[in-house]
């Protein structure tokens, strides 16, 4: 069987993947030549040499950017929900000869919580506007990653960014109005015909949330992509206060964890 009939047999592609011989697996995308022109707005942002990196591609697709990272000599774990894609992932590592690089698991974002090691990077595009629970992908990833965080959603139209206060007034809600706060709009139907775009935040609530996350955006080098790394002096209170949620949300004991959350929540509100 010819490479043409193979890419063929695998088909449909969304990742548009040029091969070794210069075959590609989706020349006729409707995004044109996608994503190899998100990669090259973030290229020259990621080290050349990758070396000792470990490196976790969150919905990895078809491998596009799984392959990019293992050229530069990291090892790289791909994750997705679907095992059409998984499938071709592992087809495409083959191509480059990459096979002692790469692997592949059918995991959600959430099964993160569970794996017993650490990532140097982490590339996040694309995924957390399809999840129905955003924010603890992010948790989860942020307690994840060592070195840097490659983050790319759908967004709201808007760069503004509201300053905030430390604390808002019960009745001082009207802030919330600004364009700059951060706010995230939910897709109840279909965006762009898909029913799993569940969610577009805005420049401010992507920061915000990174932020409380105990992340810090380092860069920012193309249109809703973002470049991050842990903030030693912003790790330690959220991480305490949200710990027993997250354990719970990931199927893990939490009651011991509670404690810390509950020993002085509402008490401004007695004395």
């Amino acid at each position: 069987m010819d490479l043409t009939q193979e890419i063929a047999n695998l088909g449909p592609w969304f990742h548009n993947l040029h091969l070794p011989d210069g075959t590609q697996t989706a020349p006729n995308h409707t995004l044109g030549d996608f994503p190899a022109f998100k990669w090259q707005q973030i290229e020259s942002y990621i080290p050349q040499d990758l070396s000792g990196w470990r490196v976790l591609d969150v919905g990895c697709n078809a491998g596009f950017y799984t392959v990019e990272l293992a050229k530069r000599g990291a090892t790289v774990l791909g994750i997705d929900v679907d095992p059409h894609y998984l499938k071709q992932a592992q087809w495409v590592a083959q191509q480059f000869g990459l096979e002692d690089k790469v692997e592949f698991r059918q995991i959600q974002v959430y099964d993160v919580a569970h794996l017993q090691e650490k990532f140097d990077l982490i590339w996040y595009m694309g995924v957390l506007y399809h999840l129905r629970y955003p924010l603890l992908s992010l948790d989860i990833l942020s307690q994840k990653v060592t070195r840097l965080l490659v983050f790319q959603t759908l967004t709201m139209p808007g760069e503004e960014v509201t300053q905030l206060p430390e604390d808002i007034h019960f009745h001082g809600r009207e802030i919330m109005l600004e364009n700059g706060y951060p706010k995230m709009a939910f897709i109840e139907n279909k965006l762009a015909g898909d029913v799993t775009n569940w969610w577009a935040p805005n420049h401010a609530c992507i920061e915000a949330m990174l932020r409380s996350c105990g992340l810090k955006v380092t860069q920012k080098p193309g249109h809703e992509v973002y470049l991050c790394e842990p903030d030693p002096s912003n790790l330690s209170n959220h991480h305490l206060w949200n710990k027993s949620e997250l354990l719970s949300a990931t199927g893990q004991a939490w009651q011991e964890a509670v404690a810390a959350k509950v020993s002085d929540k509402n008490r401004t509100l007695t004395q």
